[in-house]
């Protein structure tokens, strides 16, 4: 068991709010206006994981900008009526708050996106910083985008923050700077999944993550 934390810094979609049906239609709707066969939804989650700057470019080449408009139209038109909570988050961020935890995220999700679905769901005041795509001057995994959820706190990197996602791109990303990388899913890790990225914690469910840093 690593040391007690003072920093939580979270990933957002799938993480705290369960988003992969958005993301599916919406990238659905652009991949048919490119000329591009649909995604199944475990195509979607299997091969989302970089921002949008940083994949479309490979996906469009010099149409990505283009791409970029279709999807972000789609985007708009459904995420907050689609936005649900994942089980135990809410529940976990006040806990976490009243414990005098600092809080922030770390998302590819577009900064104003982020900030309108925190404040949509109440949580923005549990939250110093919700750093998200575009804001800083790289994209996770890239320490300017964690360093700048840590500005507001005149925090650094390091392993008192446990940087906590579902994804590859997380747990790389809490390695790459240095702080102690947790994975939350259902799926338990399996063997050599994440090579030299391999998470320090695991939980299935926010839940479980919650009670371990209660007992500190």
């Amino acid at each position: 068991m690593s040391a007690k934390p003072s920093v939580l810094l979270f990933d957002w979609d799938n993480t705290l709010v369960d988003s992969w049906g958005v993301i599916h239609a919406a990238m659905n709707t652009t991949l048919e206006a490119m000329g591009h066969p649909r995604w199944s939804r475990s195509d979607a989650e299997n091969r989302i994981r970089a921002s949008l700057r940083d994949s479309f470019p490979g996906l469009f080449g010099d149409r990505w900008k283009e791409a970029e408009k279709i999807f972000y139209d789609a985007f708009e038109r459904l995420h907050l009526l689609e936005l649900q909570p994942l089980p135990g988050a809410g529940d976990l961020l006040a806990w976490a708050a009243e414990a005098g935890f600092y809080l922030g995220v770390v998302s590819n999700k577009r900064g104003p996106y982020l900030r309108q679905e925190a404040a949509h769901l109440g949580w923005d005041r549990y939250f110093t910083a919700l750093a998200g795509a575009g804001d800083a001057a790289r994209d996770k995994p890239a320490r300017e985008h964690v360093q700048l959820a840590l500005d507001p706190g005149k925090w650094q990197p390091g392993p008192h923050v446990w940087f906590i996602g579902d994804t590859d791109i997380d747990l790389i990303c809490a390695h790459s700077n240095g702080c102690v990388p947790v994975l939350v899913r259902p799926q338990p890790p399996h063997a050599g999944e994440f090579g030299e990225a391999a998470p320090q914690h695991y939980f299935p469910a926010l839940s479980g993550l919650q009670a371990v840093l209660a007992a500190f």
